[in-house]
């Protein structure tokens, strides 16, 4: 896969911005650089990669993806927002599921390769809402020591039986645990559907590991007074997977 790079324009944090070739096309992914100790947070060292992706809207700009990038950066992550191919070319609807994880496999081995082999510790996938559904899919494949799904859509509105869970699972099935951040009130479920979810199936279908799960104010769509709830459950969750995540190896490095 070939990647060219380019800078970003003003904006703090200062990104790196990389464009990777795809099998279905251009994408695009803003690299931000760990500041372990900046802001108010207390110096620590290196955490480790977090790699995420948008979710069916057209925007990298939500509030939990921006509260996400800037707490964890800030703790020490180094942290990757991708544009699918569909949204770097402009298109206003998501393609189907195999697409995107067609682009998002190549993306992340790209990334690995390129702009984080020198990043040490875990390698975490994740994203919001369709974005969370193709890092679980995909977390195994990738070799991710961990998934943080942001609003992951259990089900469409108003249709609980057409249920996601299994793809919510299938990270977990492979040793590799998962931390969800979740609207109160999400029409596409909320933490209590989640919670009876994984109480009736959790168990059975992922072994001794379960999903952590924290709820937030707001819907599907994070409103801004969010934004210190999201920071707080991101970085708490992130460091809940790191006792849980599956020790790196130099080859899965």
């Amino acid at each position: 896969m070939s990647v060219s790079t380019q800078t970003d324009s003003a904006t703090a944090p200062q990104p790196r911005t990389l464009m990777i070739d795809t099998p279905e096309g251009m994408a695009r992914a803003h690299v931000y650089a760990g500041q372990p100790g900046s802001g108010a947070a207390p110096a620590r060292a290196p955490q480790g990669a977090v790699i995420l992706g948008h979710g069916a809207g057209p925007s990298i700009t939500t509030v939990d993806l921006v509260a996400a990038r800037d707490a964890l950066v800030a703790a020490g992550w180094t942290v990757v927002i991708v544009e699918q191919p569909w949204l770097v070319a402009g298109k206003k609807i998501a393609p189907r599921p195999k697409v995107l994880d067609a682009a998002w496999v190549p993306i992340v081995a790209t990334l690995r390769a390129e702009a984080l082999a020198d990043v040490t510790g875990p390698l975490v996938v994740g994203g919001r809402s369709a974005g969370a559904r193709v890092a679980c899919r995909n977390a195994a494949t990738v070799g991710a020591d961990g998934v943080l799904a942001l609003s992951f859509p259990f089900h469409p509105p108003g249709k609980p039986a057409a249920s996601r869970g299994e793809e919510l699972l299938a990270p977990l099935q492979h040793g590799i645990p998962v931390v969800v951040v979740q609207g109160e009130n999400d029409p596409f479920g909320t933490p209590e559907e989640l919670t009876a979810y994984l109480d009736e199936v959790g168990g059975a279908a992922a072994g001794e590991l379960r999903p952590a799960l924290s709820a937030v104010p707001g819907t599907h769509t994070i409103p801004p007074r969010a934004r210190e709830a999201i920071a707080q459950a991101v970085v708490a969750g992130l460091e809940h997977l790191r006792g849980h995540a599956p020790k790196p190896t130099a080859e899965s490095r």
